[in-house]
């Protein structure tokens, strides 16, 4: 198992490293000259100069490439064009905000997706089955924003229950805090719930059908005990794989979700950059979101070994 996680660590090193450069490539191809554009509409080609060679876009892409990565080794993910300030902090704020949503929206997704798929694969065919398959095609059909705009729209504007937008840290009390959540975090788990759902139940329908399963219920076991100790775990496999891309998608993916409202993580700060043409920003923030998606793959491949045996027997084998 060790060594197993050791070479995937390595990978990882070497898909972060192969990103970087591309994430460095497609930035520099934006259209739009960053030098212009601090400078202003009508400063001088003298001043745009100046502020190129002091920002070392004078410099060849390899070695503006160069200083950037040895940056980015140092923890220095340099300074933001824009609100001329370090990178890092910047980032880490909106990443912890965004961490924040990921892991309270995820955890909603897991325990009443995962309940809704093995009722509906345990009731198959029966009205719980039914109710659930019926419910997963809506969310699936409808669009994330359309649940944001309907949720502002009847907690916010007409029962104002909730705050339909902003942020506010805990420090400023449980509640401030936890309304802020609620709305963003609805959408995510409506947005997130049918697809866990759906892949559960299929899941669950494949594995009650095998023979192991049906051994177990022969021995006379409680049907509780064959469903969560026997049947559940080796269904729960390709459910954590789209629960790690999830996690990811949240991390940097829902930008729409993040601006209708207005919540400042990551992918609010990633539009934010993109609009205002703000290289250093984009880069470190797509760097970070990869980064995320890696590392959420590692988890689910390591909670692999960790849910089914099997995969464990053949690390050692191997």
């Amino acid at each position: 198992m060790l060594a197993y996680t050791l070479t995937r660590l390595v990978y990882l090193a070497l898909v972060l490293a192969v990103m970087s450069v591309l994430v460095f490539l497609v930035t520099q191809a934006m259209p739009g000259d960053v030098a212009s554009m601090i400078a202003g509409q009508f400063a001088s080609k003298e001043v745009v100069d100046a502020i190129a060679v002091k920002l070392g876009l004078d410099q060849p892409l390899i070695v503006q490439y160069g200083h950037w990565a040895a940056g980015i080794l140092r923890g220095d993910l340099g300074r933001s064009l824009v609100l001329e300030q370090p990178i890092a902090p910047i980032l880490m704020e909106a990443l912890a905000r965004s961490l924040v949503l990921a892991v309270v929206a995820l955890a909603v997704v897991a325990v009443v997706g995962i309940a809704l798929g093995v009722l509906a694969a345990v009731r198959r065919g029966k009205l719980a089955d039914q109710l659930v398959s019926g419910v997963s095609y809506l969310g699936i059909a409808v669009p994330d924003f359309f649940w944001a705009i309907v949720l502002v729209l009847v907690f916010g504007s007409y029962m104002k229950l909730l705050p339909t937008g902003g942020y506010a840290p805990i420090t400023d009390g449980f509640l401030p805090w936890a309304s802020h959540l609620v709305l963003p975090v609805v959408t995510l788990v409506l947005m997130l719930l049918a697809r866990i759902a759906r892949l559960t139940r299929s899941s669950m329908i494949d594995v009650l059908q095998t023979n192991y399963v049906k051994f177990a219920r022969a021995k006379g076991m409680p049907e509780s005990v064959v469903i969560l100790r026997h049947a559940l775990k080796n269904a729960l496999l390709p459910t954590i794989t789209v629960l790690a891309i999830d996690f990811g998608l949240i991390l940097g993916g829902v930008v729409v979700i993040e601006t209708i409202f207005s919540y400042p993580g990551m992918g609010r700060l990633l539009l934010f950059a993109i609009q205002r043409h703000d290289l250093p920003l984009i880069q470190a923030t797509i760097l970070i979101v990869s980064a995320a998606y890696c590392l959420a793959n590692l988890t689910a491949d390591l909670l692999y070994a960790f849910v089914n045996p099997k995969i464990r027997h053949g690390m050692r084998a191997s």
